[in-house]
């Protein structure tokens, strides 16, 4: 009976998430209440004979989790929400992009530039610095939704290769199925199918742009903390191959280093306290990611994500990956993800590889699909899940041509 209560309440909390733009309620609100009472209800309703000790036990397995994803994600967006509110990420892209430049060249500068700097930062940061960028240019309605729709698809796709740049694929990395040189085999392909989607939108594009500048000075103390922060991300990935030195530990100690480095760099400033910008740290993302996996935790506990395995018995891995994928355009592929990871899936190094480009990417075929989709609809008032939809062959054909890649390339490279 426990079970059927649980199982509807979570269905209950995945359908709020999705008609979160309708109903007006966070989805960090819907998840942390309906992953909270599930677990309160597993205590005072214990089943299949388990005890207090038993279920608490299970809690803690899955808090430990959550408290490593919790704790890397925090450093990374302390980092990044210091850098954007003092205007630093910005004044560097004007100062990379020239004063003019034809409308085809900067589709392939900005699907670059999303690529790269979502592999470094969160997805969300990524998407808002391009959507600036194509905001702040006069472009034709239709040019200015293709920008925005390579922008989503570039995002969604860099952020994959990096543990740095995309949840799921941290989330995949912290469970063991890939490390981060299994990983760095993403690349190619998933930038080759970005580099398609470019081509693609940018075929009748014949037109030039004057970009209208206002740089201003750059202080040398947010210079040495950027550094502090490639520095920070470049030794993650080192230590991890080298000593397997936990991912969270090394982006604590850089954290500590740029709390230290700031406290000298920035004494003369009266007011300034850099451990102000944990708040600007976005905790409804963080208590998103907290609820949703307390209500994953909870259908492990019951059972019910054997389900999902299902589909795995019926079809070959790399088959049943590829629509988890187009699954991820309409579930958010974060649940998606930990439900797959709970499930305790039995697949080669290779096949969890195409699992994490496909979960990564395959959210960008809708508008509704990912992060970087939603930002993008709320930033750019022509795009809707409409206008954006007639892009969706396009897109279907990149996600798949990208899969196809990597399918190649980590059977190639892992054999």
């Amino acid at each position: 009976m426990l079970s059927a209560v649980i199982l509807a309440l979570v269905a209950i909390a995945f359908v709020m998430i999705v008609i979160e733009d309708i109903i007006h309620v966070n989805k960090a609100k819907t998840t942390l209440f309906f992953g909270t009472l599930c677990w309160i209800l597993a205590f005072i309703f214990p089943m299949h004979g388990a005890t207090s000790s038993d279920i608490s036990e299970q809690l803690n397995h899955n808090l430990l989790e959550i408290a490593t994803l919790w704790l890397f994600l925090m450093s990374t967006m302390t980092f990044v929400a210091y850098l954007n509110s003092k205007g630093f990420i910005s004044q560097v892209v004007q100062r990379l992009l020239p004063a003019e430049l034809s409308e085809r060249r900067l589709m392939f500068i900005i699907a670059v530039f999303a690529f790269i700097f979502s592999s470094f930062a969160d997805n969300v940061t990524a998407t808002l610095v391009a959507i600036a960028v194509i905001s702040s240019i006069k472009l034709e309605v239709k040019k200015r939704i293709q920008y925005a729709t390579l922008i989503i698809f570039a995002v969604n796709s860099g952020g994959v290769s990096l543990i740095t740049g995309d949840v799921t694929t941290l989330m995949f990395f912290l469970a063991g199925k890939v490390t981060i040189t299994n990983l760095l085999l993403l690349i190619l392909p998933s930038l080759f199918a970005v580099a398609v989607l470019a081509i693609l939108l940018s075929r009748k594009m014949k037109g030039r742009i004057v970009l209208e500048k206002s740089p201003k000075p750059i202080e040398k103390a947010d210079v040495i903390i950027a550094i502090i922060f490639a520095s920070t991300i470049g030794s993650t990935l080192l230590f991890n191959i080298l000593f397997q030195i936990p991912p969270v530990l090394t982006f604590l100690f850089g954290l500590g280093v740029m709390f230290l480095a700031a406290q000298y760099l920035l004494r003369k400033k009266t007011g300034v306290n850099i451990l102000s910008y944990i708040r600007e740290v976005e905790f409804d993302t963080l208590l998103f990611f907290l609820g949703v996996l307390l209500l994953v935790g909870i259908m492990k506990e019951i059972g019910v994500l054997t389900n999902i395995t299902h589909l795995y018995q019926y079809l070959e891995p790399v088959q049943a990956n590829y629509l988890m994928g187009l699954m991820s355009a309409l579930i958010d592929n974060v649940p998606l993800t930990a439900a797959l990871l709970k499930a305790d899936l039995t697949m080669t190094t290779a096949e969890w590889l195409t699992l994490t480009y496909a979960t990564g990417v395959g959210g960008s075929i809708l508008i509704i699909g990912s992060a970087a989709g939603i930002i993008a609809m709320s930033k750019v008032k022509e795009l809707t899940f409409g206008t954006y939809f007639k892009m969706a062959g396009y897109l279907l054909g990149c996600y798949s041509l990208g899969y196809v890649g990597v399918y190649f390339v980590g059977q190639f490279a892992l054999a």
